[in-house]
């Protein structure tokens, strides 16, 4: 047992800290939270002298296998060295304090075994396995006049999607993924940045396809999540059932109210563009997704406020690929822009644990939880740039209870 005592609290869901709380841990969980003394013998008891304690990060849009930020030679990577690559990626999030991230294309089961028996430091991870694209949609990487049939081997780890047309083979498609271990099945809604022929207005998939997606994850008791960057593939994808909208840069006020009635979350992604915009072309990233950039970089922040003002649930994500992923925590910066401090960790804490169906275990502190905690020096709800970095102003980092950094002493 371990008690942390005299932290300055932030739990991911108010607007202030509360002082003066003690923590007690058992096991991998949380067993009491208290602004009062807790007394236990058995505990091992570290006195945090007012220091700030808040939930384990989550990020909810990351690709811990894109390890090339030219995504064609990703996939055309071994297996093996792509899985041992990201090994190093995962190791930095954690590193980061982000004890929790939700892979949105690439990732499989495989992965998650290995992070479950502790083979290596990492964070819990949630999978889609490969994203599923239709015929030139964002999944598809052929070039405009490559006319082999899409393989690859959809197996291979640094492929992020498959194709599929149809709505038997997308059926398929969702339930051979699900059955593969998916938590949650990723669609391409619209056109996209790294793939070389579909602007980024194109709509991806009919409606018909998408529908049948959508039942098969219902049916399985799990979501579907989409790429998609325009009101009208926002619109299109939350009225055939899809639950988290990713990216969503250029939402408008109407469709943000969609989203809002319909309860679909958002998980904008905005720091992937910078990072694209400054490094992607000398990291390999082909001339014509370096032309696409623009079209969706400059509205970021316009949509975090349509998607605030209409009610809309934000998580945190950062989207970013290969040597880019050092990057990951400057999301919060770039948020703070425009959104308060409060709301800006909760993306990372509790409202993530929503759109991951963990509310009370993870994004919290509280009795029952898991214990995924950070010991901050400073306060981030005066400046969310303590968070930012490698981690540096994070004096200790537990996920389930064991530390895998502690600099207290």
């Amino acid at each position: 047992m371990l008690l942390f005592r005299n932290a300055r609290l932030i739990d991911g869901t108010s607007k202030t800290a509360a002082p003066g709380t003690d923590v007690l841990i058992e096991g991998g969980t949380i067993r009491e939270v208290s602004g009062k003394p807790i007394k236990s013998r058995a505990a091992q008891t570290i006195d945090l002298r007012g220091k700030t304690l808040m939930p384990g990060l989550i990020d909810c849009h990351v690709h811990v296998v894109a390890t090339m930020a030219n995504l064609a030679r990703n996939a055309a990577m071994p297996t093996s060295f792509q899985a041992l690559k990201s090994v190093e990626v995962m190791s930095g999030m954690l590193m980061r304090g982000f004890t929790t991230v939700r892979d949105a294309s690439g990732a499989d089961f495989g992965l998650n075994m290995a992070v479950d028996e502790g083979l290596f430091r990492a964070p819990r991870l949630f999978i889609s396995g490969k994203s599923l694209s239709q015929t030139g949609g964002h999944g598809d990487l052929r070039g405009r006049f490559d006319d082999r049939d899409f393989c690859l081997c959809h197996a291979r780890v640094g492929l992020l999607a498959r194709v599929a047309d149809g709505v038997d083979a997308v059926r398929k498609a969702a339930r051979e993924e699900i059955k593969g271990g998916a938590d949650f099945i990723k669609i391409m809604a619209s056109g996209g940045v790294a793939s070389p022929t579909d602007p980024i207005d194109f709509l991806g998939y009919s409606r018909d396809e998408i529908e049948a997606i959508v039942e098969e994850c219902a049916n399985s008791k799990t979501y579907v999540a989409a790429h998609a960057y325009t009101a009208e593939a926002i619109a299109r994808a939350v009225e055939c059932g899809v639950r988290t909208i990713e990216h969503g840069n250029l939402v408008d006020a109407a469709t943000a109210k969609l989203m809002a009635r319909k309860g679909a979350f958002a998980v904008p992604t905005l720091v992937t563009y910078d990072a694209l915009a400054n490094e992607g072309a000398a990291l390999g990233l082909p001339p014509e997704s370096v032309a696409k950039i623009e079209n969706v970089r400059g509205a970021g922040l316009r949509s975090l406020e349509i998607f605030r003002k209409a009610g809309v649930k934000m998580a945190f994500g950062s989207d970013l690929l290969g040597e880019m992923h050092r990057h990951q925590s400057t999301e919060f910066a770039i948020r703070a822009r425009v959104l308060p401090a409060h709301e800006v960790i909760a993306s990372a804490t509790s409202v993530a644990a929503e759109l991951l169906r963990m509310e009370g275990k993870l994004g919290a502190i509280a009795p029952g939880a898991f214990a995924d905690l950070l010991v901050v020096d400073g306060d981030p709800l005066k400046d969310v740039g303590v968070l930012t970095g490698q981690g540096e102003r994070l004096l200790a980092i537990m996920k389930g209870g064991a530390f895998v950094k502690n600099a207290l002493a």
